[in-house]
C-alpha cells in the first residue's frame, strides 16, 4: 500500500513541477520540468536520505562516539524486529528527531544534541521507538522523497519570479499574473500534500512506537517537552528547509512564517490523548494531567548505564 501511495505522491508532485515549468516556459518549460522531475524521482529513491541528512548537518555516530544512544537504538530495533539502522547526531539545540531511508535495510535515525540534553533516558527511548515505527511501517521512503521534491517545487516556483511567465501566454500581463499565482500556490500545494500524508502517519507511528518501547507515557512525556521546546528554541536549518519539516517527530518550525498554517503534524495534545487511551488499553496506569516522568532502574533495553546523557 505504501508503494502505491508513493507512486501517487510522485505523480502529483511531478504534475505540480510541470505546471510551474509550463508557466515559466510554456510547453518547452513543461517538458524540461518533466525530465528534471523524472531524474529527480530516480535520484531521490536512491539518495534522498543522504541529501536530507546532509541538509541538517547530521554526522554518523557509533558505539565509541555515542555508546548510550547507539545502545538504545540497537535494543529497541531488536524489539521491533528491525535491522540495526545507522545512527546520526545533529548539532542543534532544539530537541527533535527524524528517521529516513528507502527501506528498513537502508535506514537511519537522527536525533539532535538538544534532544539528549532535554529528555530523560526513558523519554529518549520513546522518541527513538517512534522513529523506528516509521521505519517498520515503511513511511520513510515517502517522507524523504516528499521532502526532496516539495523543496524543489518551492525553488522552481521562486525562479518563476525572475521570468514573468511564457511570453506567448502574456496577454496584457495575464501570463505574469499566472506565474505569480503559481509562485504562491505551488509551494502551498506541495505543503498540502505533505500535510495529507503526514498527519495519520504520525498517529500510527506513535502507537507502534509506544508498543515497541512498552510504555506509552514515555513518548507522551517526550512529546510535551518537545512541543514546548520547539516554540522556544529555533531550528535554523529547518527554517531554511521547511519542505523537510514533516520528517521530524514534532514540527521544528517557529510558526513565525506561513509554514505554520500548513502544519504537517497533528496537535500534540491530541497525540498525547491518543497515547493515554493506548496506555489504558494496555492496562497501564496514567496520572492525571501531564504524563509522569518514568525512571525505572530497568527498561526494555536492560540496566541503566552509569553516567551518559541520561545520567
Amino acid at each position: 500500500m505504501n508503494y502505491l501511495r508513493t507512486a501517487i505522491l510522485l505523480a502529483g508532485l511531478t504534475a505540480l513541477f510541470m505546471g510551474v515549468g509550463y508557466l515559466i516556459g510554456g510547453e518547452g518549460g513543461a517538458m524540461i520540468a518533466f525530465l528534471v522531475a523524472a531524474g529527480m524521482n530516480l535520484f531521490s529513491y536512491w539518495n534522498a536520505d543522504r541529501l536530507v541528512l546532509s541538509m541538517h548537518d547530521a554526522h554518523e555516530v557509533d558505539e565509541r562516539t555515542a555508546p548510550d544512544l547507539v545502545r538504545i537504538v540497537g535494543e529497541l530495533a531488536s524489539r521491533a524486529g528491525l535491522p540495526m539502522p545507522r545512527v546520526y547526531l545533529m548539532d542543534n539545540p532544539q530537541p527533535n528527531a527524524f528517521a529516513t531511508g528507502r527501506n528498513p535495510e537502508h535506514s537511519a535515525v537522527a536525533v539532535t544534541t538538544g534532544l539528549l540534553q532535554h529528555l530523560s533516558r526513558e523519554e529518549t527511548a520513546g522518541v527513538i521507538a517512534h522513529e523506528l515505527a516509521h521505519i517498520k511501517n515503511r513511511d520513510t521512503l515517502i517522507m524523504t522523497i516528499t521532502a526532496t521534491i516539495a523543496g524543489a517545487i518551492s525553488m522552481l516556483a521562486q525562479f518563476g519570479m525572475f521570468f514573468g511567465g511564457h511570453r506567448d501566454n502574456n496577454n496584457g500581463g495575464a501570463g505574469l499574473i499566472g506565474t505569480l499565482a503559481m509562485v504562491i500556490l505551488a509551494p502551498i500545494a506541495a505543503m498540502l500534500v505533505q500535510m495529507a500524508i503526514s498527519r495519520t502517519r504520525e498517529y500510527s507511528a506513535d502507537e507502534t512506537g509506544a508498543q515497541i518501547a512498552g510504555r506509552p507515557e514515555w513518548l507522551a512525556s517526550a512529546l510535551a517537552k518537545l512541543e514546548n521546546a520547539a516554540h522556544a528554541i529555533p531550528n535554523e536549518r529547518a527554517e531554511r528547509n521547511p519542505a523537510a519539516a514533516h520528517l521530524f517527530i514534532v514540527n521544528p518550525l517557529s510558526g513565525q512564517r506561513m509554514d505554520n498554517l500548513f502544519s504537517t503534524h497533528p496537535a500534540t495534545e491530541n497525540r498525547i490523548a491518543a497515547l493515554q487511551e493506548l496506555a489504558r488499553r494496555m492496562g497501564q496506569g496514567w496520572s492525571d494531567g501531564a504524563p509522569a516522568r518514568q525512571t525505572p532502574s530497568r527498561g526494555p533495553w536492560g540496566r541503566r548505564p552509569a553516567g551518559g546523557p541520561w545520567g
